[in-house]
């Protein structure tokens, strides 16, 4: 039985009409027919087991035979994922390795030497498509929920609010501070955020401003990352110390 979020599409009185791009892919790429049993997942991660009574021009119609309680909170450390704003597609590989790690959250920031910048009309249209990444990544990886993504302004803006238990800043200027001893001041805390930087780096006015809002600069020691591999090492590291991977 295939799975499927149903994103912005919802459950009423025993039924979902499915449409968008959700449609579009369950009708036109996968051809699902009438008769084809599949499992729908709303926004409180309740899964609706039915089958397509129904499939028209722009819009399919599922009858739902069970519906699941919805699930508590993904158990495990929350991870939060500060990321300047990559080249290219490389944000999408951010996003799905992250959500097959098991982060709560990515929120991306327009760094001073980030090359794209998200603004206006823009930001809407790639919100849809990071949503529809984690979405499927989720799915393919058996979570309940996908990650929550925002698309910030400045660094400084996005931190201003965090209530993290441990606050990293992986930056290439740190000389002194390793990653394994700022992990080892700490006893499993319940959450953690991660800044990383764009291509260029942070400035020094980001360092500043992040360790104003009480975050520790950390080095990798020999290991100089590119910015799509930087924040999923982290992630792996910290799921294995304080997560389930270890």
């Amino acid at each position: 039985m295939r799975s499927f979020f149903l994103g912005d599409n919802e459950v009423h009185d025993g039924e979902a009409t499915v449409t968008g791009e959700l449609y579009r892919h369950m009708a036109r790429v996968l051809r699902l027919k009438q008769g084809a049993e599949v499992e729908l997942v709303d926004n409180d991660g309740r899964r609706h087991c039915g089958v397509i009574e129904e499939v028209g021009a722009k819009s399919l119609t599922v009858r739902i035979a069970a519906t699941s309680a919805a699930p508590g909170p993904e158990p495990g450390l929350r991870i939060t994922l500060y990321q300047g704003l990559p080249k290219g597609d490389k944000l999408d590989l951010i996003l799905q390795k992250c959500t097959e790690l098991g982060i709560s959250e990515v929120v991306t920031f327009d760094a001073t030497r980030s090359v794209v910048k998200l603004r206006g009309e823009k930001t809407a249209a790639k919100l849809a498509r990071f949503e529809k990444i984690v979405q499927e990544a989720a799915r393919q990886s058996g979570r309940n929920s996908a990650p929550r993504t925002v698309i910030g302004g400045t660094l400084k803006e996005v931190l201003r609010d965090t209530r993290h238990a441990v606050k990293l800043l992986l930056w290439e200027g740190e000389e002194k501070t390793t990653l394994r001893e700022c992990l080892e001041r700490y006893q499993a805390p319940e959450s953690v955020a991660v800044v990383v930087g764009p291509e260029g780096g942070l400035s020094a006015e980001e360092v500043e401003a992040a360790v104003a809002c009480g975050f520790t600069p950390v080095t990798l020691g020999k290991r100089i990352l590119r910015t799509e591999t930087a924040g999923l090492a982290l992630v792996s590291i910290l799921q294995f110390h304080w997560g389930d991977m270890g």
